[in-house]
C-alpha cells in the first residue's frame, strides 16, 4: 500500500466506512420508498417509553437519582481501565513480572472498598 503514501494505512477503514455509510442510506432510502406511508396521530407522537407524555418536561428528579447514575459512570469508568490492562496482560506480565496483577488488585480492592461503603450508606436504596 506504499503507493498510496501516508493514507495506505488507513485505506481498508475508509473503505468500510464509505460502504457502510452507502448501504445505510440505500436501506433507509429502500424502506422509505418501497413501504407504506400511513401517517396517524400516535404514529407522529412523542414516544415516552410506552407512556402518554403528561406533564412538563421540567420535572425534579430526587438526589438518588443522580447519585446512582454517578455510581454508574464510576464504575462502568472501572472496565474501561481493565479491558486494555487484560488485552496487554501478557506482554506486561512478561516485561514486569507480577506487577501489572498486584497494581490491578490495588485498584479493584480500592473500588471494591467504595462499594461497600456505598451499600453501608444506602447509596443504591431506590426508597
Amino acid at each position: 500500500m506504499e503507493e498510496f503514501g501516508p493514507i495506505g494505512e488507513y485505506l481498508p477503514l475508509i473503505i468500510l466506512i464509505i460502504i457502510a455509510g452507502a448501504v445505510a442510506f440505500l436501506l433507509t432510502g429502500a424502506s422509505r420508498v418501497l413501504g407504506p406511508l400511513r401517517p396517524n396521530k400516535i404514529k407522529e407522537s412523542a414516544y415516552e417509553s410506552g407512556m402518554d407524555p403528561v406533564g412538563t418536561a421540567h420535572e425534579r428528579f430526587s438526589i438518588k437519582f443522580y447519585l446512582v447514575a454517578m455510581l454508574f459512570i464510576l464504575f462502568d469508568i472501572e472496565i474501561v481501565f481493565m479491558y486494555p490492562w487484560a488485552v496487554q496482560y501478557k506482554e506486561l506480565e512478561a516485561a514486569y513480572g507480577s506487577f501489572p496483577l498486584v497494581e490491578m488488585l490495588v485498584f479493584v480492592a480500592i473500588l471494591f472498598v467504595g462499594y461497600i461503603y456505598i451499600l453501608k450508606k444506602g447509596g443504591l436504596d431506590w426508597d
